[in-house]
């Protein structure tokens, strides 16, 4: 994300559940006691500040639980859901023996580089619910970083203003980077462009240009949209915009923000950014440009041609967002961003778990109670779809072209193939019934033998 690569620990716009009141629900019929209730356990408690204690009872849609983040209750026989935050979960780590009358459910809107495990089939596979950034999953979070559709109508700056900024000797490009080392291998692409056009970058990385004060290269005045800050970047003509790890539907505010100022995004991140796109002009795709030199060649074009660029902020204009796709997406979602008269998507997918545990515990009970002639509710199963992303890839160039040393080629790819590893031990572990955490490291170490006699 952009504030992440600004400062690596930003919030993002949906997080104002730090700060909420604590959060009912829409209401229902439920008048079970809260001694009846299903539980909801979340297994990453760090994500549970939006209650003022550690249980609180959640009315939603179709009936009521208990949400805690009590691990005392992990085995308790009402304890129906876990719910793990996808950043936090470690395969050494997970709850051991799995428990047959509890679901797992997986809570990831942050990139795929915090967790490679969940990119593949056997990590993916271990949950069965979903709320990830990827449109398939069961509860998705894509526009996460998109407040509304108004924000995308938002003023730009005009163009006579932003070609005086050239003249007083700014780039065209803007980057602004300080977390360098990503599996998108974004700078070395970076660097390569910069030999043939000019780009500021602000950040640490391909550090070659100093904000004009204090106050904007103070931190957290880059991750809250500062207005100074706003104005500052607002006046650039394209900025990078590359996430900092490639996967469908992964989007974050280094797309949506540029165009909210109505700069032109030149992007690399989600294969299927255009489906989101407000109309069929709006963004610059990196990919779309044999090299970067094809790339500068383009955006030098543009920067010289005020009426052809123009064209990728006709967007902004009344009626300019044709996209039914994108509009009808942000209308139907049931969560908002920054909007305290919507639940947030924590609050959400805490509801949707919640109406899930609620069916599945009243279709048990009619299996039981028909000892057998109506059919026990089948587990649902997260898919690869969900949430699988690619293998790594340079930034510029080609794995073979890298040396041995490369420290790009040493931390990602190894990490991403090592996660494919984990996955595969933990779904073993549980297919075993496993109950000692303990003994992970040697079924990593008899996955890593059977991997070496197979080569």
């Amino acid at each position: 994300c952009w504030a992440e690569g600004w400062a690596q620990d930003a919030v993002p716009p949906g997080a104002a559940f730090v700060a909420a009141a604590s959060y009912r629900g829409p209401g229902n019929n439920d008048t079970r006691s809260n001694k009846a209730l299903p539980i909801l356990l979340w297994w990453s408690g760090s994500l549970f500040p939006h209650f003022p204690g550690d249980t609180e009872r959640i009315d939603c849609p179709r009936g009521s639980c208990l949400v805690t983040r009590s691990r005392r209750v992990a085995r308790h026989r009402r304890t129906k859901a876990l719910i793990f935050y996808g950043t936090d979960f470690r395969a050494y780590e997970a709850p051991l023996p799995r428990l047959p009358h509890q679901t797992w459910a997986l809570f990831h809107e942050e990139s795929p580089m915090n967790n490679y495990v969940l990119s593949h089939p056997p990590g993916i596979q271990l949950f069965n619910y979903t709320a990830t950034f990827r449109r398939e999953s069961d509860y998705p979070l894509t526009l996460q970083w998109l407040p509304g559709v108004g924000y995308l109508r938002g003023p730009a700056v005009p163009l006579a203003e932003k070609d005086a900024w050239r003249r007083k000797g700014y780039a065209p490009v803007l980057y602004l980077q300080s977390h360098c080392d990503v599996p998108s291998d974004r700078d070395r692409y970076v660097r390569e462009l910069m030999k043939y056009i000019q780009v500021d970058s602000y950040g640490k990385c391909l550090h070659n240009r100093e904000l004009p004060s204090e106050r904007l290269r103070d931190t957290s005045t880059a991750t809250t949209e500062d207005s100074e800050f706003m104005t500052f970047i607002a006046r650039y003509k394209f900025h990078l915009a590359l996430e900092n790890a490639i996967c469908d539907d992964y989007m974050t505010e280094k797309l949506w923000r540029p165009m909210h100022l109505g700069a032109v995004p030149v992007y690399r991140g989600s294969p299927a950014v255009r489906d989101w796109m407000p109309n069929n002009l709006s963004i610059i795709l990196i990919d779309d440009f044999d090299s970067p030199q094809e790339l500068a060649k383009y955006l030098d074009f543009l920067d010289k041609n005020g009426e052809e660029y123009m064209k990728y902020l006709e967007y902004k204009n009344l009626g300019g967002i044709k996209n039914q796709f994108l509009l009808e997406s942000l209308e139907r979602r049931e969560w908002g961003v920054n909007d305290m008269t919507l639940p947030n998507y924590l609050n959400g997918f805490e509801c949707f778990v919640c109406d899930r545990e609620n069916t599945r515990v009243k279709e048990e009970q009619e299996h039981r109670k028909s000892h057998g002639k109506i059919p026990a509710p089948r587990p649902h199963i997260a898919q690869f779809k969900h949430m699988g992303c690619p293998m790594p890839t340079p930034g510029f160039g080609s794995v073979e072209d890298l040396s041995g040393g490369d420290s790009w080629k040493e931390m990602w790819l190894q990490d991403y193939w090592q996660s494919l590893d984990q996955g595969e031990a933990l779904t073993a572990m549980i297919h075993r019934n496993e109950s000692h955490q303990g003994r992970f490291w040697d079924y990593m170490h008899e996955i890593f033998l059977k991997r070496t006699r197979q080569h």
